[in-house]
């Protein structure tokens, strides 16, 4: 019999910290990682280099599900897609949006359904998405669901953008989360949504290492690793 691997869920929104939030905590615990979100951009980015259409479902689908993906571990960490380094496209705000159209496409989410749950290793896994507790480790031991203001995270991925020299309008970007947060929460398959048991923590006013306290309590009461 196999032994139980335990699993961490972080869903939310983007620019609530939970990118950086699941990189210390699987740091911390020793933890294997796996950013969803990811797969999602480096579809976007492949789709773009191969000149497929966002109506091209069929074509969409059979390049996810031949590509090659490897992440680094370190933090903001490489992203290759078929041996090629694509990092930089894949973290461009276009990229996001387009990911975020991408993964509304219901049988591209069932395509890649499987290659997320493969993440799940011994000796355990913390994942980072928007459905990871509600559709791919719906019996994950711990599901935290982090949120903030539209405001404070367009502030905060100005600052980003801007820290990484990149120029970018802080009404423009506040306008793109604000659009992509309601098609992420109506569409269809997998909307982005709280899981029932989620623990839902506001960041608006914490700081990471205040966001981490918080999220490493519940992993003491909660998650206790198969020895």
């Amino acid at each position: 019999m196999s032994k139980h691997v335990p699993v961490i869920t972080i869903d939310g929104p983007s620019g609530t910290g939970k990118g950086t939030i699941t990189q210390l905590l699987a740091q911390h615990l020793g933890w294997h990682l796996l950013d969803s979100g990811a797969l999602y951009r480096v579809v976007a980015v492949g789709i773009e280099k191969n000149n497929i259409l966002i109506n091209e479902i069929n074509k969409i689908c059979e390049f996810a599900g031949a590509m090659e993906v490897a992440f680094g571990t370190e933090f903001e960490g490489s992203i290759t897609l078929n041996g090629n380094e694509i990092s930089h496209l894949a973290r461009l705000e276009e990229t996001a949006e387009k990911a975020s159209k991408v993964a509304a496409i219901g049988e591209l989410r069932a395509v890649l359904l499987q290659r997320q749950r493969d993440f799940c290793r011994p000796p355990g896994l913390v994942a980072d998405g928007r459905d990871m507790g509600t559709v791919v480790f719906p019996s994950a031991d711990l599901k935290i669901y982090l949120t903030a203001s539209a405001e404070e995270r367009a502030q905060r991925r100005y600052k980003q953008l801007i820290n990484k020299g990149v120029g970018v309008n802080l009404r423009d970007l506040l306008q793109d989360i604000a659009s992509r947060d309601e098609r992420d929460a109506n569409r269809q398959v997998s909307p982005l949504r709280p899981a029932d048991d989620a623990v839902v923590i506001d960041t608006t006013s914490l700081t990471i290492d205040q966001v981490l306290e918080k999220v490493l309590i519940k992993v003491e009461d909660t998650v206790t690793p198969d020895q």
